[in-house]
């Protein structure tokens, strides 16, 4: 349910779209970027990115993002301010997937083009998705898992929330993979750490505690991922095959130490440029295909350093 503040900015922003003063040049292309966050390396490379295509598509962009993860409030307050000031379009990386559809839904009828990023919404509001095929990844990742296992153990599953199209699709795809493909592997818990590395600790740490034969873990973005290997190193853990999501420094560190077996990377840079490039193509009047595939990897030591791994790690 939407707090009274998100459903009072909801209901103002079509007074706002109407009667807003222009806050820029009315010939300057205006293209904000509302993002989950900047607390992870992740999302200074989706900016690097779209950078990039703003300098080459001759569009100004802003970029910016609540301070974690869990402020689905203050998302919808930047989405809100952002789209008051009557850009050309729009690019929207959903915290949650139904908060911010009346919004989305006011921005389509002022004629503005959604495109969302990285993690879309429960509509069709959007124009274009450009994202990582998150369902797919985790099923590599929970394949990987089995191999390390020998088809056999039990795993647990730190994800980073249970409200994003992301968190859902990266949790439900490696549980799906591991229920049909891995009938000997047994999961046993999936905890929730907000993308919060220290939170994602603790959580890891009640887990291992509370399984000690605890084969595997899987996180599902770059917090996650951290925090499990905190907990393992902290706790002296042994044995515990780690599975991550994306690829900031601590990741690939641990992946080079041996803590990390591996890891899913994404392509962050890629997601930025494509946002970008499909919100110009959209206020062009182009046709755009629903979901804008931006690719993903699996790495570890034996190709971490292959010239195709590195192109898309950001660390």
């Amino acid at each position: 349910m939407l707090s009274r503040r998100t459903l009072m900015g909801a209901l103002g922003l079509s007074i706002a779209l109407a009667s807003a003063p222009a806050a820029y040049a009315q010939d300057e292309i205006y293209i904000p970027l509302v993002s989950k966050g900047f607390q992870h390396q992740f999302w200074q490379a989706v900016k690097a990115g779209a950078d990039q295509a703003a300098e080459e598509f001759g569009v100004r962009i802003t970029f910016e993002g609540p301070d974690n993860e869990t402020m689905v409030d203050r998302q919808i307050d930047m989405l809100a301010a952002a789209l008051a000031n009557k850009p050309s379009a729009i690019g929207f990386a959903a915290l949650d997937s139904q908060a911010a559809i009346p919004l989305l839904r006011q921005a389509a009828d002022a004629g503005i083009p959604v495109i969302a990023f990285d993690s879309g919404v429960d509509s069709d509001i959007p124009v274009a998705t450009a994202t990582t095929d998150n369902v797919a990844a985790a099923a590599l990742a929970a394949d990987k898992m089995a191999e390390f296992l020998g088809g056999s153990g039990k795993v647990a599953v730190v994800a980073h929330d249970q409200t994003s199209r992301t968190g859902i699709d990266r949790r439900d795809g490696f549980l799906n993979r591991i229920a049909s493909e891995y009938p000997n592997i047994e999961v046993v818990s999936v905890q929730y750490g907000a993308g919060d590395q220290l939170t994602s600790t603790e959580v890891a740490k009640a887990i291992l505690t509370a399984n000690p034969d605890l084969g595997g873990l899987f996180g599902t973005n770059e917090g996650s991922a951290i925090g499990i290997v905190n907990a393992v190193r902290e706790m002296g853990s042994e044995g515990v095959t780690i599975i991550g999501y994306d690829s900031g420094k601590a990741q690939t560190d641990a992946i080079r130490d041996g803590l990390m077996a591996g890891a899913i990377t994404q392509n962050p840079v890629g997601i930025g440029y494509e946002t970008v490039k499909a919100a110009v193509a959209a206020m062009n009047g182009e046709t755009l295909p629903e979901i804008i595939d931006t690719g993903f990897y699996y790495y570890d030591q034996s190709n971490i350093d292959d010239a195709e791994i590195q192109a898309v790690l950001y660390d």
